[in-house]
């Protein structure tokens, strides 16, 4: 048992690492996005008021947006205009899609390891190995319902990884992520929605929880772990102009020079 222990724990460790270099790598994204942010929001008054200005236009001429192709050309070629003088990029999302083809290679090898297949440079000896390591009853490759109803306590290994991923995926969500949100101008429905993010990524962690091996889990916690601290980082020093981030941020700096 105390060998699978701690074949479990470097395993483990070993997706952290993983995390760290995939994190690590894509910093230069995550900044290209904080800038996005900030120049977004720097842009916002402009284009709301070519929107209003064309509503307006369009009003008083009594035509229908969607039947007023130039005057439509018109708007988007200003938009564009506005969004190019202020720096705005489309490549903000990069950071989270550049996990995808991690965490799906991640999922296979789980599964291979779980099957017993050899998988890569990891041949059968290894795998075997690999797919031994367990920590109270619970391997790297289970899942949730592979051993509900069976005697040890491995669903436990679940239900604390999968509960310390929600709780970051909640504090990340509603301590940085939510105060760095520019809500003003938004319709209260878009306002109530961007409330409610922080539980609902919480909820959704847990309800994929029941359905994904535990080595993703461990990958969830440890990435969960890093953006708490990467937005926490982003929320206190670089915050996105206009928000409440940016605000408190403006309180300390006028409190150090005062």
């Amino acid at each position: 048992p105390a060998r699978r222990d701690r074949l479990f724990l470097f395993s483990a460790l070993a997706i952290v690492l993983l995390v760290v270099v995939v994190r690590a790598a894509l910093l230069p994204a995550v900044w290209h996005g904080v800038r996005t942010a900030h120049a977004a929001a720097r842009a916002r008054p402009a284009l709301t008021q070519l929107r209003d200005r064309y509503a307006a236009r369009l009003d008083a001429h009594r035509r229908d947006p969607a039947r007023d192709p130039d005057a439509l050309r018109e708007m988007l070629a200003e938009k564009r205009a506005v969004q190019a003088e202020h720096g705005m990029s489309r490549l903000g999302c990069l950071p989270a899609l550049a996990q995808i083809p991690v965490l799906v290679a991640l999922y296979a090898v789980l599964t291979d390891v779980a099957a017993g297949r050899p998988v890569g440079a990891m041949d059968a000896a290894l795998v075997a190995s690999a797919g031994s390591a367990s920590l109270l009853g619970a391997r790297l490759a289970d899942r949730f319902g592979g051993f509900a109803a069976a005697p040890g306590q491995g669903w436990a290994v679940v239900l604390l990884l999968a509960g310390v991923a929600a709780a970051l995926s909640f504090a990340t969500q509603h301590w940085f992520v939510l105060p760095n949100t520019v809500l003003t101008g938004l319709p209260e429905p878009m306002r109530a929605v961007q409330r409610l993010l922080p539980a609902a990524s919480a909820v959704g962690v847990v309800a994929a929880a029941t359905a994904v091996p535990v080595g993703v889990l461990v990958y969830w916690v440890a990435g969960n772990a890093w953006m708490l601290g990467q937005q926490a980082a982003i929320a206190r020093w670089w915050p996105t102009p206009g928000s409440a981030a940016a605000e408190a941020h403006a309180a300390r700096r006028a409190r150090r020079t005062g």
